[in-house]
């Protein structure tokens, strides 16, 4: 993401204010920017009606991921998730789309010394969200009325969404794997690419930077579910939150889920070919940049070379 300029962090500033005194009757006591937001300009706001936070968006489209993360929020805490509430989505007269939600008091879960528990804890909440039901495959799903851009079938999101001939064309071009470890990548993939399950809703990014906890370590809100998807659980979910956690962290987590060790050894195939197909777009830009020196890091890594802990 480049940088943003101080013109542009100040237009937008005043753009949330305008935003809070709309709905709100006044302008905010203060409001702070929070460089946080990859495709969101954040900001802190408070006032005499509360605290909260103001998301703002450049691209018009973005206001599709609002919704979205508007109606997951509200699907999830009617299953008991607790989340942050989203007061308000909609598009500025400047026409920039926006998000209005109240702050949670607390910090970011990654922050704590007893993230252990807390990963325990959050595995509990994937397995709730993941009874959530819904209707086709991908991030277009029950929130919209959409029909030509849902995914009818499984088979049909690998193809369009996810563009998996492509990815494999990234990997082949650059000689990422060896021709045994291709040639089984390849296999794994095809026999996912066969599944007949049906979907349910994914967080899309359950980790410890997403939940918000008190200083006791309780889970007050599970945020940003911008990467929401109506996907196969628990996989697509697990190759993301288990992604960058220590061998010890990822048991707590699978022991919160109450997954047994039978079925979590039958699925730890798919887990990887998902790790996997999501680095393509990051090794193209790599190859792109000519950076031959991290695509050779790239080769170490997913050619299981720095897995240490298994045979």
């Amino acid at each position: 993401m480049a940088k943003r300029s101080s013109d542009q962090i100040r237009k937008k500033t005043e753009l949330a204010k305008n935003i809070f005194k709309h709905h709100f009757g006044k302008t905010p006591k203060s409001i702070i920017y929070k460089p946080a937001g990859l495709t969101n300009y954040v900001f802190e706001a408070k006032g005499a009606a509360g605290n909260f936070i103001i998301r703002v968006a450049d691209a018009e489209n973005k206001i599709n991921d609002y919704i979205k993360e508007q109606w997951v929020v509200a699907r999830a805490k009617e299953e008991g998730v607790p989340v942050a509430n989203i007061l308000e989505v909609g598009i500025h007269e400047a026409g920039k789309p926006y998000m209005l939600q109240e702050k949670m008091d607390g910090m970011e879960a990654a922050d704590h010394p007893d993230r252990l528990k807390i990963l325990k804890e959050i595995g509990r909440l994937a397995r709730i969200i993941h009874q959530i039901p819904t209707s086709n495959y991908g991030v277009v799903f029950d929130w919209s009325e959409n029909q030509l851009s849902k995914n009818n079938s499984w088979e049909e999101f690998l193809r369009k969404e996810i563009d998996v001939s492509g990815r494999l064309e990234i990997f082949h071009r650059n000689k990422i794997f060896s021709t045994a470890n291709f040639k089984k990548f390849r296999h794994n993939l095809h026999k996912i690419s066969k599944w007949k399950k049906k979907p349910t809703l994914n967080h899309g990014d359950l980790r410890l930077k997403n939940v918000i906890i008190n200083d006791a370590g309780k889970i007050l809100g599970v945020i940003d579910w911008e990467n929401a998807s109506s996907n196969i659980a628990p996989y697509w979910d697990f190759s993301i939150a288990l992604h960058d956690l220590s061998v010890d962290a990822k048991q707590e987590f699978l022991e919160g889920y109450g997954i047994k060790t039978r079925e979590f050894s039958r699925m730890a195939y798919a887990l990887k070919v998902f790790n996997i197909i999501n680095y393509a777009p990051k090794i193209q830009h790599v190859a792109d940049r000519k950076e031959h020196k991290t695509l050779e890091l790239y080769r170490m890594r997913l050619n299981g070379y720095l897995d240490l802990y298994s045979l």
